[in-house]
């Protein structure tokens, strides 16, 4: 048999870690570059390659048991929500536990990777030192580049208070006392607001549009643990939530939020248990959308004003990737054309690892996604032509058009579990066309006597 594939893996989060610990127990040489000085990515507080979001008091929106990885489950003596240090020790345990941690080269931050004429990739780290490998699976995150609103609001180079972007709060002490407008709708937005209201004098809601708030728990469990068949009708299960939601909480425009334009399985979901209860004590208030800024003030899209000392904008992420060359490959809008989510068409030796966003968590698809690339990467696992894979690319984007809100935030929507099964299904079809095919590997490897230093 020919040696296996040499494989460099772009990230040790959540998603890298799956990757790694997949080929690993394959038999797979792999080196997974991480930046930071640990796992985690961005469970880590304050972690050390400066990308993470996490907040002092983060806890997890999704429940310990649609987190978990399928063969390394969470303690039961974690909480069903636990903190992003209980998660953080997990991704660490799980690290150990199926012994790759060697094969991470942590404080290393991949510079450029680029596709050599003979096929191989060659990677360069911040000492410009390069290394060859034969795959590339990239896993480096999507919520890690900030995106401001654009165009930037009227006033918004004026005002003399303090702005940020979620993506660097940190907890609530420079908000004691002060004036708050956070705006946004989405999970971070609703902790944030919530936490503000603790110690802010004020705090303001601004929404930019609707939103269906989901509570962690209905009928004495985790919501994302109610309904989770595939076999279930996306119209019958958002026309069933929908109405619980009303029966459980009320309408959102009860407690002066906007009226949802849109389904509920039309939007990723803000899931939030403190929300109403803030602003139903008159602790948060629900504003419109923000119109402009003055020196010390908010204006707002019906005509009211309100002082303000901090505006925080929670406005999502960008997807890139500063490693590669943009003509090569980027995301503009947010967007990506990837067969089954993971696989670029053009280029066989190319992967992507969670580039998705799940009505659930990520790590369980990220696991199974490294499970069928370590198929492939064996031999038993074979794709479609790039003509099969473009049109079942055309056919997910109509798709998600369909079913989704048109946003940057739901470029990359899956609905967890339909796109599990869907890719136990590929799986499957593929296994079918490496018999056909007799089990030959995807790519020729060479890397091992290609690492060169510049």
């Amino acid at each position: 048999m020919p040696a296996l594939p040499t494989v460099a893996i772009i990230g040790a989060g959540s998603s890298g870690i799956a990757a790694a610990k997949a080929l690993h127990e394959r038999g797979i040489e792999v080196d997974c570059f991480e930046a930071s000085d640990r796992v985690g990515g961005n469970w880590v507080f304050d972690n050390a390659n400066g990308m993470s979001a996490a907040y002092r008091d983060l806890h997890i929106n999704t429940s310990r048991d649609r987190m978990q990885y399928s063969d390394f489950p969470m303690g039961r003596e974690l909480p069903d929500f636990p903190h992003h240090t209980q998660i953080a020790a997990y991704f660490d345990a799980y690290v150990d536990h199926f012994g790759f941690r060697d094969r991470i080269r942590f404080e290393t931050v991949v510079r450029r990777a680029e596709l050599r004429d003979n096929a191989l990739w060659e990677l360069t780290d911040q000492h410009d030192v390069t290394r060859a490998y034969d795959m590339l699976l990239v896993a480096n995150g999507h919520h890690w580049d900030p995106r401001w609103p654009e165009p930037a609001f009227p006033g918004s180079d004026t005002f003399a208070g303090t702005q940020i972007h979620a993506h660097d709060y940190r907890d609530n002490s420079f908000l004691e006392g002060r004036d708050v407008v956070v705006l946004g709708m989405g999970n971070s937005a609703m902790d944030i607001a919530v936490e503000s209201s603790q110690v802010a004098r004020t705090t303001h809601l601004a929404a930019r549009r609707g939103a269906w708030i989901i509570p962690k728990y209905l009928f004495g469990r985790p919501t994302d643990q109610i309904v989770t068949s595939h076999r279930t009708p996306v119209w019958l299960a958002s026309f069933v939530f929908e109405r619980v939601l009303r029966l459980h909480t009320g309408a959102p425009e009860r407690f002066g939020l906007p009226k949802p334009d849109h389904a509920l399985s039309a939007t990723h979901p803000t899931i939030s248990g403190r929300i109403l209860d803030r602003i139903a004590h008159g602790a948060i208030s629900p504003r419109a959308n923000i119109a402009r800024l003055g020196p010390d003030w908010v204006q707002f899209a019906d005509g009211t004003r309100t002082h303000a000392d901090v505006v925080i904008y929670c406005t999502g992420y960008r997807i890139s990737f500063p490693f590669f060359d943009e003509r090569f490959f980027s995301a503009p809008d947010n967007r990506v054309e990837l067969f089954e989510r993971i696989f670029d068409p053009r280029h066989p030796n190319l992967a992507f690892i969670a580039l998705l966003q799940p009505l659930g968590a990520t790590m369980p698809l990220a696991e199974a996604q490294g499970r069928l690339l370590a198929d492939y990467l064996r031999g038993e696992y074979v794709l479609p032509t790039p003509e099969q894979m473009r049109a079942a690319i055309r056919r997910d984007g109509v798709a998600t058009r369909k079913r989704y809100v048109a946003s940057p935030r739901h470029t990359i929507q899956v609905d967890f579990d339909r796109y599990r099964h869907g890719l136990q299904r590929e799986r499957r079809r593929g296994a079918q066309r490496a018999r056909d095919a007799g089990f030959v590997l995807p790519v020729t490897a060479r890397a091992s006597d290609a690492t060169v230093a510049a």
